[in-house]
């Protein structure tokens, strides 16, 4: 039996938004988008919808690599005058039924935050700006500035003429989305200069926007560049040329656990959890490098994509697998230790009906008796994130057993993760040098090589355990907890 031990004074703020959802057309690669847009009915899906609510996305952020050849204009008004357009990167024929205003109507239904990724000069890509004689794709500063008038601007005659009187109220907006990970684009000083220029725009059509920044380097330099203790120097021009106009500071998380291919994590469950637990390292430390890179302006990180990137069929069976799930889980007691930092994050794609590193799987066509279904980071944000305190809270924890903690107000809660896969660990629990016992339990308990499909939808389903009167717990060998407890005074040990 052990012992975690929880101080509850107040350590620093936690962001509603570290397991936001990000939602991109991927054409081909993945319907998405349009795996859960009605074009029937010109609607969401209902069924889609439902699912949507379980996960509660604090923030959907809209953009990706589509934003860098996307004009917002082609997808607004009348659904008969939108333009359907070439998704270059994901390859298909997109036809905008879904743009500003059907997100805005998503995140309405859902209580969602809105971040939009503008076209930033299409990144400097010119293959994307202008892929042949006659199209110009390019993306300018004016366009960007349009963009927020269109969605903040209470005068806004456009909006109006398009049905909506009232502003959508989108908050915050992007300049960049991986401008550093193609040669092919701007440098580390274009992305500077010309972000500073995007920004001065935009804020003149709504001064309280929130601004994010694109501040990682080449996607291939950050490794060796961190173990030899340096950090982003595209973070830094952009700091220095544009971070007055910035708010936040964007880099993309994607980590591969080493060797991990194909069908071959099925063969030896030990070696498969050792690279999984081994890529959550890695997965940290580029948050660290990145912390690093940003302290001495002061500047806050947000982590506007993030997921595991695993060579296979439909990148990677073995993010089904409880494994993954398990490995996320500790992912996100990451993020929630790096929370004086990192104010946006996420660890998965929002949907759609095949790739495995999305949150919700939409199987399709939904109108037959086809459900959608959570994948494991999706049942692991949708724990965590409706089972969590706005303020992190110290929490030591022993070995074997991965810990994050938070407060609000009179209640704690504490997210436990087992990194033993073949192995339980008996709990107490010390809050604030008093044995407590749980007030609420909810816990998911599989073995690492279960996986879940449509056959199985709800087998890693959190389960409701009711707390010894002793006050102990047992953690199950690979086991995802959160632990609710009532403190005594709800101004106790606040700051």
């Amino acid at each position: 039996m052990t012992t975690v031990k929880i101080d509850t004074q107040v350590l620093f703020e936690l962001s509603p938004h570290l397991f936001m959802q990000f939602a991109e057309p991927l054409g081909t690669s993945d319907t998405s988008i349009d795996a859960a847009w009605d074009f029937f009915q010109k609607r969401w899906q209902p069924k889609a919808l439902e699912m949507i609510k379980k996960l509660s996305p604090p923030m959907i952020r809209w953009g990706g690599c589509f934003s860098s050849y996307h004009h917002w204009k082609d997808a607004i008004g009348p659904y008969s005058q939108r333009k359907p357009m070439h998704n270059f990167c994901w390859d298909g024929i997109y036809l905008n039924e879904v743009g500003t205003a059907e997100i805005a109507e998503l995140a309405r239904t859902v209580n969602a935050e809105m971040l939009f990724c503008v076209n930033f000069e299409s990144d400097g890509r010119k293959h994307w700006a202008y892929p042949r004689p006659g199209m110009d794709l390019c993306g300018s500063a004016e366009e960007a500035a349009e963009w927020v008038r269109y969605c903040n601007a209470a005068d806004d005659a456009l909006r109006k003429s398009h049905g909506f009187p009232e502003p959508f109220n989108v908050r915050y907006w992007q300049i960049g989305n991986e401008t550093s990970y193609d040669e092919r684009g701007f440098s580390s000083r274009e992305n500077a200069v010309k972000a500073k220029y995007f920004a001065e725009k935009m804020r003149k059509s709504d001064p309280g926007i929130k601004l994010i920044l694109w501040g990682d380097g080449p996607n291939e330099e950050w490794y060796t560049r961190y173990h030899e203790g340096k950090t982003s120097y595209w973070a830094e021009e952009v700091c220095n040329e544009a971070g007055e106009y910035g708010d936040y500071i964007a880099f993309h998380n994607h980590w591969s656990p080493p060797d991990i291919h194909g069908l071959e994590y099925r063969k030896n469950p030990d070696r498969t959890w050792e690279r999984l637990l081994e890529g959550t390292g890695i997965f940290e430390e580029r948050i660290v490098y990145m912390c690093n890179s940003v302290k001495r302006f002061r500047k806050k990180l947000a982590i506007t994509e993030a997921h595991m990137f695993i060579g296979g069929r439909h990148r990677g069976d073995v993010l089904s697998s409880w494994g993954a799930g398990l490995a996320y889980a500790r992912c996100a007691n990451i993020l929630q230790r790096h929370g004086d930092v990192v104010v946006i994050a996420t660890l998965a794609d929002f949907f759609g009906n095949r790739w495995q590193n999305n949150a919700i799987m939409l199987p399709t066509p939904m109108w037959q008796n086809n459900s959608p279904y959570f994948l494991p980071v999706g049942t692991v944000m949708a724990l965590f994130s409706s089972h969590s305190g706005n303020t992190a809270v110290r929490a030591t924890a022993p070995d074997g057993v991965d810990i994050a903690a938070s407060r609000n107000g009179s209640r704690c809660f504490i997210h436990a993760v087992n990194l033993h896969h073949n192995q339980a660990h008996t709990l107490t629990f010390d809050i604030d040098g008093v044995t407590k016992t749980p007030d609420a339990i909810y816990e998911i308990s599989a073995d690492i090589m279960d996986e879940v499909n449509d056959m199985q939808p709800d087998i890693f389903a959190p389960q409701t355990v009711t707390p010894a009167a002793d006050g102990r717990y047992t953690l199950p060998a690979a086991g995802v907890a959160v632990l609710e407890f009532q403190l005594k005074n709800s101004s106790q040990n606040l700051k």
